[in-house]
């Protein structure tokens, strides 16, 4: 069996995830399939994750590609979670992961508030109808104000620690973006505010919705993340997709997928056939936002990350933070501070600090003026905020 060691995926993962300056891209499309899909639930996090990786780093090209040119889309899929990919990638996610999830969300949400599902699934035609018909970006308020009966708080989570009151409207219309009926646009406020507008997702008109079952979906899915994760395991993409082993070993296998050995020896990787490795790569230093796609590419990360820097930079739901990356590997974590400045707790060659002033710099021109903060801070956030 073919080995593949350590330092080989480090310089992959610097190449294929366009980390390297004379790999980056012009396209923001490009920069977002480089890593497959870009984590969504952090709205900085797509427009950190997307600008660090072009040539000429823009947060206005990134909100083009979203909003105006439509190259990107927002989707609800693997593992719950919100994410912006390519509509190609869309379509293959939706048949692989969405559909069923949808199924599940329905259920969920019916049994929340209490209801039969069939009053769920009628409150999710209707909410999806009124932005269907509304011609334009609507907001959440705004379906609320059409439906005056789903906008009505109800109790949720009767005689549990939990119980309280929501708005079926607000679930209804996730429940319909997990369908695929409708999609999140332009946010009020800036980029790194989070109160979405729906459209229709016919606005999307190149993305075929049935174009996938859920084998030929999770198998392009698969697919798409060994060319740019490869090698992985079963036990990484299990995590990444939130897919059972059963569909996976499937879709491994439908793709002739290659075992390869692995340097800490704990289970097989795999490669896509043909993959014979990464080349070679010059010394690099990047600074990447909280959950980032590289960052959140493997369960198994001992390889790109040490546990006393994991300590530092992972919270207790393995979600990343902001990382300072070295040569293929995650040396510590950064903070914007109030006044601008990038604080970080990387322990740097002299080399390696000067091309990290050079990113910091980087980053301090992308972001102007704005200040914000990760959602889903790591523990060492609070004293690098303190830091100086």
């Amino acid at each position: 069996m073919r080995l593949i060691a350590s330092e080989e995926r480090r310089t992959r993962l610097a190449l294929r995830h366009l980390l390297v300056p004379d790999h980056r891209t012009d396209d923001v499309a490009t920069a977002c399939d480089s890593v497959v899909c870009l984590h969504s639930s952090d709205p900085a996090s797509v427009f950190l994750s997307a600008a660090l990786r072009l040539r000429a780093a823009s947060l206005a090209a990134v909100e083009t590609a979203l909003y105006d040119d439509r190259t990107l889309i927002r989707h609800h899929s693997m593992r719950r979670t919100i994410w912006v990919m390519t509509p190609t990638m869309a379509a293959a996610a939706h048949g692989g992961f969405s559909r069923k999830l949808a199924a599940r969300e329905a259920k969920r949400y019916g049994k929340l508030f209490g209801r039969e599902e069939t009053w769920f699934a009628d409150a999710i035609d209707r909410v999806a109808t009124v932005v269907e018909e509304a011609g334009r970006p609507i907001s959440t308020r705004d379906v609320g104000a059409e439906l005056p009966d789903l906008a009505e708080p109800i109790p949720i989570n009767q005689g549990t620690t939990y119980e309280g009151r929501m708005a079926p409207h607000t679930r209804a219309l996730l429940s319909a973006a997990f369908e695929g009926r409708i999609v999140r646009d332009r946010p009020a406020g800036s980029w790194i505010a989070s109160q979405y507008s729906w459209v229709a997702s016919s606005e999307w008109d190149q993305i075929d919705w049935h174009g996938h079952d859920e084998l030929s979906g999770a198998t392009e899915v698969v697919r798409r993340w060994l060319d740019r994760f490869g090698p992985g395991t079963l036990t990484d993409l299990v995590w990444w997709t939130g897919g059972t082993k059963t569909l996976l070993r499937t879709a491994l296998t439908a793709l002739d997928a290659v075992e390869v050995q692995l340097e800490d020896g704990l289970e097989p990787g795999y490669v896509l056939p043909g993959d014979d490795g990464a080349g070679s790569t010059v010394p690099w230093v990047a600074l990447l936002p909280g959950l980032d796609p590289t960052a959140m590419g493997w369960k198994q990360r001992n390889w790109y990350l040490d546990p006393h820097v994991a300590a530092r930079v992972t919270d207790r739901n393995g979600n990343i933070g902001p990382t300072v990356w070295a040569d293929g590997r995650i040396v510590g974590g950064w903070a914007q501070r109030p006044d601008g400045t990038i604080a970080h707790d990387a322990k740097l060659t002299a080399d390696q600090h000067d091309l990290l002033t050079i990113e910091i710099d980087r980053l301090r021109e992308l972001v102007g003026d704005t200040r914000f903060s990760p959602r889903f801070p790591a523990p060492n956030q609070a004293g690098l905020l303190r830091m100086g």
